[in-house]
C-alpha cells in the first residue's frame, strides 16, 4: 500500500470507535458491537467487555475473532465504497497482575472515560485482540492484505 492509503487506514481506525465484533457461539458466527482503542505498545485492539455477556464466554472458549470496522454511512457515497477492515485476531484477557494491564487501561480510558465506573465491577475484563491478518478495503477495487505486524505498524501509536 501506498502512504495516502496507509494514512486513509490509519484515519479509520482512529476516527472510529466501534467495531462489530465475531465469535463463534456454539459453533455458530455470532456477531455484536464493541467499543475499541488501540493499545499504545501497537500490540492490538482493546476491548472492555462483561463475562455475562455472549461474546466475551465466546472468547474465553475460542480465542479466534474477527473485527470490522467501516466508515460512517452518509453523504454520496455507496455502502460498497465505504473503506472498512477486516481483521482476524486471536483474543485474549489482560491479567490483572500482567505489566501491562495499567497502560491498556489508561490507553482504554482515553478514548472512553466513561467506561472507568466499569473497571471497578468484578465482571469486567479488559481483553487485547492481536490481529493476525487483515483486508482493508479503501474503495472500489482497493483491496489489501496485511499481516497482523504490518496493520500494527501502519496504525503506530495513538
Amino acid at each position: 500500500m501506498d502512504a495516502e492509503l496507509n494514512l486513509k487506514l490509519a484515519q479509520l481506525l482512529r476516527a472510529r470507535s466501534t467495531a462489530a465484533l465475531g465469535t463463534l457461539h456454539d459453533g455458530a458466527p455470532f456477531v455484536s458491537m464493541v467499543p475499541y482503542a488501540i493499545a499504545g505498545d501497537g500490540a492490538g485492539f482493546l476491548i472492555h467487555v462483561s463475562k455475562l455477556a455472549a461474546h466475551t464466554k465466546d472468547m474465553i472458549a475460542e480465542e479466534r475473532v474477527s473485527l470490522l470496522i467501516s466508515q460512517a454511512e452518509g453523504g454520496d457515497t455507496s455502502p460498497l465504497a465505504l473503506p472498512r477492515i477486516t481483521i482476524q485476531g486471536k483474543a485474549g484477557a489482560v491479567s490483572r497482575e500482567s505489566a501491562e494491564r495499567a497502560a491498556y487501561r489508561a490507553g482504554y480510558l482515553a478514548r472512553f472515560p466513561d467506561a472507568e465506573p466499569m473497571f471497578d465491577f468484578a465482571d469486567f475484563s479488559l481483553f487485547l485482540i492481536r490481529p493476525v491478518t487483515a483486508r482493508f478495503v479503501a474503495g472500489f477495487g482497493q483491496a489489501h492484505s496485511l499481516t497482523g505486524e504490518s496493520l500494527m505498524r501502519l496504525v503506530g501509536a495513538p
